[in-house]
């Protein structure tokens, strides 16, 4: 099974403010969409609440501390072993939030398909900095601003050395 990370952040590895994004980019949601339809997605709670519904054509699995909570078409986990647990059959999955199921499986993490968007952003949330020692470029797509979207971006794939 690949572990994947799944990530958008500014250029100072900004995530996120009062739990919701930072940006609009319509681009991103579809490639965000076009990686994991089909798979397992492996989230925390906050970052569950921010969506605010299971995501279709995806399992999804969340993440929690709160051992009596049940969510309709979500499988409910305490720790992200259990979740990873969970899909040992599966070919690949994808963490996508927040910062600390971040923090906690990036050394579980074979993949990390990250998006930067170039520009800084009022942040409260932070991704974990990426050891260039530790994860090679293997695939970068430079985006120009839009009509739909506002800001440069770029589209990377990175995998473990």
């Amino acid at each position: 099974m690949i572990v994947s990370i799944v990530v958008a952040i500014d250029q100072n590895n900004a995530i996120g403010k009062n739990n919701k994004l930072l940006w609009h980019l319509p681009a991103d949601l579809k490639h965000f969409k076009q990686i994991t339809s089909g798979h397992t997605i492996i989230m925390g709670r906050k970052t569950y609440d921010s969506i605010g519904r299971p995501l279709p054509n995806r399992r999804n699995i969340v993440i929690t501390r709160n051992t009596d909570l049940a969510i309709e078409g979500v499988e409910v986990v305490t720790t992200l072993d259990d979740a990873l647990a969970l899909c040992t059959k599966d070919e690949e999955v994808f963490i996508v939030g927040g910062a600390q199921i971040y923090e906690h499986a990036l050394g579980k993490t074979d993949r990390i398909y990250l998006t930067t968007v170039h520009q800084t952003y009022d942040a409260d949330t932070f991704f974990p900095k990426i050891d260039k020692q530790t994860w090679k470029v293997i695939n970068s797509e430079d985006h120009e601003p839009d009509e739909k979207n506002v800001v440069a971006y770029t589209f990377s794939t990175l995998e473990r050395y």
